[in-house]
């Protein structure tokens, strides 16, 4: 577990109706209020793979990709908070919800860079990050996204790319929460801090090297 930063308490945010709440209830698309009627063209993933810090980086910067939230999932715990989650017992898991235009960038494409921006073989653990809420996971949001998540996961495991049985969880989505204010855009907000220069940064650096042609320009 992390152990780098203090506990703090997410602030609950009401809105203005009996209907709204501090948190998305999120039907079979996984999609926030405010992107109930997309585009056509965008879609929504949701993936596990160890710190949501460390996701929600990574993501954030690749082309085609409009919106990323750190949140909880896969859990029965309704409206988690990180300190249940952090515990192990709530069921959750860390993932990042994303919002991308697939004319940009495929679901497919997506996957490449999840499998490849951590290590997919190490049950419940990334790096010093331990417990079930740290597991490699693709919540898929239909069956469409399940196909090919799952032909993703057979065509690593026959391709010798990594030395040990890929591990990674691929199960239908149902709700997702997202994370307390302070998780959002953790690295942007915090580069400085010991977690993001150290375990972040190297992500951030492999992505650069292996995804350079998918990344977003720099303005």
């Amino acid at each position: 577990m992390r152990t780098t930063i203090p506990r703090m308490l997410g602030t609950a945010l009401v809105a203005g109706t009996l209907i709204a709440t501090c948190y998305w209830a999120l039907g079979d698309e996984g999609l926030p209020p405010d992107l109930e009627k997309p585009p056509e063209n965008m879609e929504t993933a949701t993936l596990g793979a160890g710190c949501f810090w460390c996701v929600e980086a990574v993501f954030q910067n690749l082309e085609g990709v409009t919106k990323v939230v750190s949140g909880y999932s896969g859990g029965e715990v309704k409206e988690p908070t990180y300190e249940q989650v952090s515990s192990g017992r709530s069921g959750h898991a860390e993932v990042c919800q994303i919002v991308f235009d697939s004319k940009k960038i495929t679901y497919e494409e997506l996957l490449d860079v999840f499998f490849r921006t951590h290590d997919p073989t190490t049950l419940d653990r990334q790096g010093n990050d331990s417990g079930p809420q740290y597991r490699s996971v693709v919540f898929y949001h239909d069956e469409t996204q399940r196909d090919i998540a799952q032909r993703k996961k057979r065509e690593l495991e026959s391709s010798g790319e990594f030395d040990d049985p890929i591990v990674t969880e691929i199960v239908s989505f149902h709700a997702f929460y997202p994370a307390e204010d302070y998780h959002q855009d953790y690295y942007g907000e915090n580069p400085r801090q010991p977690y993001c220069t150290f375990v972040i940064r190297p992500k951030m650096e492999k992505l650069r090297e292996k995804f350079a042609d998918k990344l977003k320009k720099r303005e």
